[in-house]
């Protein structure tokens, strides 16, 4: 028999900062942290600008939402003591590091899988959620499967959400619209838990500056308890939020001045020539801010010819003539991409010329087993079809961080790439001592090592592999053929050389030096219902750069993807509480996302600024596509509607009634 207090519950950032009651009774005012960065006197060059304004903006709560929801299945098996575990994780070796601690068994004997799964987005990065631990406990104590999966409701009240953020800025700036100081404070609801420490605010607070160089630079925030779902990363982690105050506040500048927004910011751009561009800040991952590459005028004269940005007063006008409304709006980000701390890379050749990959991190979704296949493949000069990878299984790759923040490229991509680098060379070497030729005058091409200039003297990769092996062959150059000695040649000389290792495979990890920086800007042309207020896309155009393409029609699927999301969280989902701390929503019934109908078509264009902080050149693409669309839909609404938009997501009826409030003000 349980008796329960009922206690008042904490709803909203309001309550939260109110603090008449406490989520935790040991956390004064309900503020999980507190955090300040700046660099310069933000506050005095704000005050002493010739020019200053403040904004209060508003980012409503959302979910990542992903097609699977989570599901864990566990085998025990009593002979060996071994436990297997499959579920739909984002860090399957983390998993498998907490299911070991808390049931108290040898890591050696834990194994854990994450197969193919339908999405993440963020909401799978906890390690471990309560069932990853208990599902495995079960089938040890009951001996037996046991498999559970949760519902879309159990996944709504009990999985993560993200987003929710109240905004306040303060900006100085001259006459010319170059921003002299700003000063940004925001409030974030991290629900009732801090599972995932405060990543996002953290985010919000550092990738808020975007492509731009104020002159002085002051933020604070303060992360508060809330009697509601708790909030880890959700596509976007804290950018879609930062994006969105930087963008509205370039946009108030150019309103305020009555110039043009996109000349707003290209004077404060940060400039090529600038690169690497340090803030003087500490990003997310403890290393200080420092863009590592980007050409953001040239990423912005792409977006203006790809729209028709100059073109397109006279659409207004035109559209104006006819009753209707139609504007647009652009936003631009910079997301870091590629944490670390490491990813790791295997690589094998086998013995009939075909290559096997393995990373530890997860996939749901992203083309890695492409992507890193066109790595391996790449270096070591043999068909993509050749190539199979697998990932996210700690019984091919036991050391893994996992998939998140864009990092699956930039950190398994090169540690493929450097894995592959040591098969390539010994490759060679082992080549080079069949063909009797330098090594350095070897290539492999489409699975043939061959003398450079002389393709009839070559030798088949999958004859390497052979060669590779410690028992004695013979390589006779005539037929390409190894054959194997019954006898060693030379009984004396072992098997083995010194300091080499048989077969014909390695295994690479990258640790990078810090992030690296992707960027991008997108532009989107709407209408709004004279009558009704319905919101359409018309156009949606993106400029991206995520330094090296590798795969450009995967960079493709990230950004459409990850647009579709921006649309979601700009004009549809949001997490509605009553005061009783009840999710009202939780049902695709009530929770609105968009359908491919709402979805526009989407224009793409490419800059490559490579990274020179990986051998590849990468940056992550996988937030790209989400991050600017509650910053674009509100520019191009506020050009359609003429008054501020400064809250998200907005709704018909939202936007009707700001269409009366300010027809009442005027």
């Amino acid at each position: 028999r349980v008796t329960y207090d009922v206690l008042p519950p904490v709803v909203g950032i309001e309550a939260a900062r109110a603090a008449t009651h406490l989520v935790h009774d040991d956390v004064p005012g309900n503020v999980a942290a507190h955090m300040v960065q700046e660099f310069g006197d933000a506050r005095a060059a704000v005050d002493a600008a010739p020019h200053t304004l403040e904004l209060d903006l508003d980012v409503e709560r959302s979910a990542s939402t992903p097609l699977e929801g989570k599901g864990v299945y566990a085998r025990w098996d009593a002979d060996d003591s071994s436990l297997r575990v499959y579920t739909s994780t984002q860090a399957s070796t983390s998993v498998r590091a907490a299911i070991a601690a808390k049931l108290q068994l040898p890591p050696d004997r834990v194994e854990v899988v994450a197969p193919d799964v339908g999405g993440g987005f963020g909401v799978k990065i906890v390690h471990p959620w309560p069932e990853e631990v208990l599902v495995p406990w079960a089938a040890i104590r009951l001996g037996r499967e046991v498999k559970w999966t949760e519902d879309r409701r159990e996944h709504f009240v009990s999985s993560a959400h993200e987003r929710g953020q109240l905004q306040h800025i303060r900006v100085g700036f001259d006459d010319d619209g170059s921003v002299l100081g700003l000063d940004v404070t925001f409030w974030h609801d991290n629900g009732a838990y801090t599972p995932y420490g405060i990543i996002v605010p953290i985010v919000t607070s550092t990738q808020l500056l975007g492509p731009y160089k104020p002159g002085a630079y002051r933020v604070e925030f303060e992360s508060l308890y809330t009697n509601t779902v708790l909030v880890t990363p959700y596509r976007g982690a804290g950018r879609p939020q930062g994006c969105f105050a930087m963008e509205r506040t370039m946009d108030a500048i150019a309103a305020y001045l009555g110039l043009d927004r996109a000349e707003i910011r290209e004077r404060n751009f940060i400039q090529a020539d600038e690169m690497p561009y340090d803030f003087g800040l500490t990003f997310q991952d403890g290393r200080p801010l420092i863009y590592d590459s980007g050409d953001f005028p040239a990423s912005l004269e792409k977006l203006k010819k790809l729209v028709g940005w100059d073109e397109f007063a006279t659409v207004r006008s035109q559209a104006r003539a006819e009753g209707r409304r139609v504007g647009i709006g652009l936003a631009c980000y910079v997301e870091g991409t590629g944490v670390g701390p490491y990813e790791g890379g295997w690589v094998k050749v086998e013995t009939d010329g075909s290559v096997v990959v393995a990373t530890g991190l997860t996939t749901q979704g992203q083309g890695h087993q492409t992507s890193f296949a066109q790595v391996a493949a790449d270096v070591l000069g043999v068909p993509l079809d050749r190539v199979t990878v697998t990932t996210g299984d700690t019984r091919r790759f036991r050391y893994a961080v996992g998939t998140f923040a864009s990092r699956a490229l930039v950190m398994s991509g090169n540690a493929i790439a450097a894995a592959a680098h040591k098969v390539r060379e010994k490759a060679l070497r082992i080549a080079g001592e069949a063909l009797e030729a330098d090594p350095r005058d070897l290539e492999i091409v489409d699975g043939e090592v061959r003398v450079r200039g002389v393709p009839t003297s070559s030798i088949p990769l999958s004859t390497v592999a052979v060669l590779s092996n410690p028992l004695r062959y013979a390589f006779d150059a005539e037929s390409a053929r190894a054959t194997q000695f019954a006898t060693p040649a030379d009984p004396d000389q072992p098997p083995v050389a010194e300091g080499d290792e048989p077969g014909l495979e390695a295994t690479g990890y990258y640790s990078p030096p810090r992030a690296t920086f992707a960027n991008g800007m997108h532009a989107a042309i709407v209408e709004t219902d004279p009558e009704t207020a319905e919101i359409r896309i018309l156009r949606y155009c993106v400029v991206h750069d995520c330094g090296t393409l590798v795969n450009p029609r995967i960079v493709e699927g990230q950004v459409h993807g990850g647009v579709a999301q921006g649309v979601g969280g700009a004009l549809y989902e949001r997490m509605v509480y009553d005061s009783d701390g009840q999710l009202l929503n939780a049902s695709f019934m009530d929770f609105l996302m968009p359908y491919s109908t709402e979805v526009p078509k989407i224009e793409t264009d490419h800059l490559e600024t490579p990274s020179p902080l990986n051998p590849l050149g990468i940056k992550g693409a996988g937030e790209a596509g989400v991050i600017p669309g509650m910053a674009v839909f509100a520019a191009a609404i506020e050009d359609a509607e003429g008054f501020p938009i400064t809250r998200m997501p907005i709704s018909p009826s939202e936007l009707f009634e700001l269409r009366r409030q300010h027809e009442e003000r005027e």
